[in-house]
């Protein structure tokens, strides 16, 4: 969840003053509602596909083909768009490497990570724990610095506005892609041990933790540097780091700013292969999708897929570094919140067909989360702006040949052997 997206939001945020706190604390608590959603689905279905598998048995098998279907591209876009903000704070570090090379750069990033994957899920692991626990640092830092320093009243204050709704609801989308990816630990569910108990663990305090850490320390960063100047910055944390400690701060500050983005991309990449695994293994999607190498990973869904995330980087390599990140991370917003929408109404239907095993308290909790839910992901959705809905539409349209395709092959009967 954490990768270079928090880096940026101080900046974003600045304009909305106090406002943004109203924003953080309902994106916040939606996502929390959803995480509940997601547990507890996962609770009751701990099988690998996640958003696939609850929508499947809650719609039939076209809606959770065409939300897998949608989740899946969000998340190869995503992958685009982490990738390049990752470089592009990689750019900041090494100014001697030319932006025309970025997409390339970006490139080499993305199919390292691909060869790490593909020798299986525990070297993935390792990876993903280390950066993890680096990407920790510098947010942990700049929030206990923050907290020094305002115990002694060296601090810069909030600009005091007045409640404005349109201001919280642009801060509340903003603020939401930080927090995208609680719901992807549901995709393996079949590679975690003891999935039942892990998985709702796992999305739970994932992002209640993840939602802390956000809050203490972009809040911090508002703090302790102006409004008008912290919105004209490129690299919010590093500027506090610089303001304080120096330029060479600043410059490991963004070192690990790059290591955050890897170490996000790197579990991303896990996600993007194990997706269509899933609608393999549950005749969806072709079945070579669903083979595996000797080092039980999917190898073909890892290289198709990074392949489509290489095609987009190079499409989009006329536009600025920024004009692609904003574009991606747009469209798999938009995406992840149709996801959300159809995971939480699935979450109300099996309940009340009684599929999810839940005792009558735990029935009405998940109906009333699960309808906040859909409520705050419909809400959200309306903030993205009706460009990148549609995009996303679109994008899960796309799908449907794939769909009829692969149900004609399993209709047709099967050849006679000499035939073959």
């Amino acid at each position: 969840m954490i990768g270079s997206g928090i880096f940026l939001l101080p900046a974003s945020l600045a304009p909305h003053g106090m406002n943004s706190l109203w924003g953080w604390l309902i994106t916040a608590t939606g996502a929390l509602l959803l995480a509940y959603v997601f547990a507890a689905l996962s609770r009751s279905l701990p099988h690998a596909g996640g958003p696939y598998v609850f929508t499947r048995l809650a719609f039939g098998k076209l809606a959770g083909f065409m939300i897998a279907w949608g989740y899946w591209v969000s998340v190869w876009v995503g992958c685009a768009a982490i990738a390049s903000g990752s470089v592009s704070y990689l750019l900041r570090l090494f100014p001697q490497i030319d932006a025309p090379a970025a997409p390339y750069v970006t490139l080499i990033i993305v199919w390292t990570l691909t060869l790490i994957n593909c020798l299986g899920l525990k070297m993935a692991g390792i990876v993903q724990i280390a950066t993890t626990v680096l990407k920790l640092l510098p947010l942990i830092a700049i929030a206990v610095f923050a907290t020094i320093k305002l115990s002694v009243g060296e601090f810069v204050a909030l600009p005091v506005e007045p409640f404005n709704l349109d201001s919280v609801t642009a801060a509340a989308t903003l603020t939401l892609w930080a927090l995208l990816g609680f719901e992807s630990a549901t995709v393996p569910a079949d590679r975690v041990h003891n999935a039942g108990v892990v998985l709702p663990r796992a999305i739970l305090i994932g992002t209640l933790l993840t939602a802390v850490v956000y809050v203490i320390a972009c809040t911090a960063v508002q703090l302790m540097i102006p409004a008008a100047q912290l919105a004209q910055s490129n690299a919010p944390f590093a500027d506090v780091a610089r303001l304080w400690w120096g330029d060479s701060a600043a410059w490991w500050l963004t070192l690990f700013v790059v290591i955050s983005g890897v170490g996000c991309l790197n579990g991303w990449i896990l996600v993007q292969a194990e997706m269509p695994r899933a609608m393999a293994m549950n005749n969806a999607f072709p079945a070579i999708f669903a083979r595996h190498s000797r080092f039980d990973t999917p190898v073909f869904g890892l290289v198709f897929t990074s392949a489509l995330v290489t095609v987009l980087v190079l499409a989009n390599y006329s536009k600025t570094m920024v004009e692609v990140f904003t574009f991606m991370i747009l469209i798999s917003t938009s995406a992840t919140l149709i996801v959300y929408l159809a995971c939480s109404l699935a979450a109300i239907r099996l309940a009340w067909r009684g599929e999810l095993g839940t005792s009558e308290r735990r029935f009405r909790l998940l109906v009333a989360t699960a309808l906040l839910g859909a409520i705050y992901s419909l809400w959200t959705l309306t903030g993205a702006g009706r460009e990148a809905v549609l995009w996303s539409f679109a994008l899960m349209l796309a799908g449907l040949p794939v769909y009829l395709y692969t149900r004609s092959v399993q209709s047709s009967p099967a050849l006679p052997t000499q035939e073959r």
